[in-house]
């Protein structure tokens, strides 16, 4: 699934591209968007941004419209030129923004809403996110406050709850536990306050460096090499995600792996630096 930073780019790209451009045609194979085309026009209205909150993308248009899209784990959009060939088959096309000098194409995009600024304030699951890590005015304090109202919450799912903070997915939620040496399977109420504020804290780092001017702004949004070691290889990108029996960076022991309830999504972690540790509650 795409993380905050991936859905960050990809509205970065779409914003540079299609902001204060007129829409010259819109369609979609979707009838609850195509229903609004016929009803209230989308084409001839002016694209006025795109943003991203967590891994939710909005594009406003004039008029008070907001396109609301998640991508879940296989949704992606794409930028073209007029009469360029896709990349991928036009069975899976979801939407198609057509402007003067670019098409913006969502390929097999799940959720795509249209909403206007109040019905968008009541849209379940969006109206519930808490504060967005890549957002400016990023709040570690709220956020702290947040984790500690989910005590019994093991901390790499409490990372993974959009309420909490948007924009961690799986790749983070083990990216940063290891960071900060902690075991993801351990209780938010056993975490002192110095571990969760580096969790926080890495959060913001580790999402920050991923949305650089020249970390990629493909509109693939799987596209683009994450990176939480600092290293540009490939192979050396991550501390533990996907590695699986390899050895740890740091201390060589075997990474591990188990999914983890309640959401099932696999969880890596070096045993030997980030021990299970039977702390007292968080002080």
């Amino acid at each position: 699934m795409p993380e905050g930073d991936t859905i960050f780019r990809a509205a970065r790209t779409l914003h540079r591209a299609l902001a204060n451009q007129t829409v010259t045609a819109f369609e979609s194979v979707l009838p609850k968007l195509e229903r609004v085309e016929i009803d209230t026009p989308i084409t001839g209205r002016t694209i006025e941004k795109v943003e991203a909150n967590g891994k939710w993308m909005l594009i406003h248009f004039s008029g008070g419209l907001i396109l609301l899209t998640h991508m879940l784990m296989s949704g992606s959009w794409h930028l073209y030129r007029p009469d360029e060939k896709w990349k991928r088959h036009r069975f899976h096309m979801r939407i198609v923004i057509r402007t003067p000098n670019f098409d913006a194409v969502a390929f097999n995009v799940p959720i795509a809403e249209f909403h206007t600024a109040d019905s968008l304030r009541r849209r379940h699951a969006f109206n519930q996110l808490g504060p967005d890590v890549l957002a400016p005015e990023y709040n570690d304090a709220e956020i702290l406050r947040r984790l500690r109202t989910h005590p019994d919450f093991e901390i790499a799912e409490a990372l993974l709850t959009q309420s909490i903070l948007a924009g961690i997915g799986n790749v983070f939620k083990s990216e940063l536990c290891f960071a900060c040496n902690v075991n993801p399977f351990r209780k938010v109420a056993t975490l002192s306050i110095t571990e969760l504020t580096c969790l926080v804290g890495t959060a913001r780092k580790y999402l920050q460096a991923n949305v650089t001017d020249n970390s990629g702004d493909q509109i693939v949004t799987h596209s683009g090499l994450r990176r939480t070691t600092g290293r540009a290889d490939r192979e050396e990108n991550l501390w533990v995600y996907k590695r699986h029996n390899e050895p740890c960076r740091k201390c060589g022991t075997r990474i591990e792996r188990r999914k983890q309830a309640p959401s099932a999504r696999t969880t890596f972690w070096c045993p030997t630096c980030q021990p299970q540790r039977n702390n007292s509650p968080q002080t």
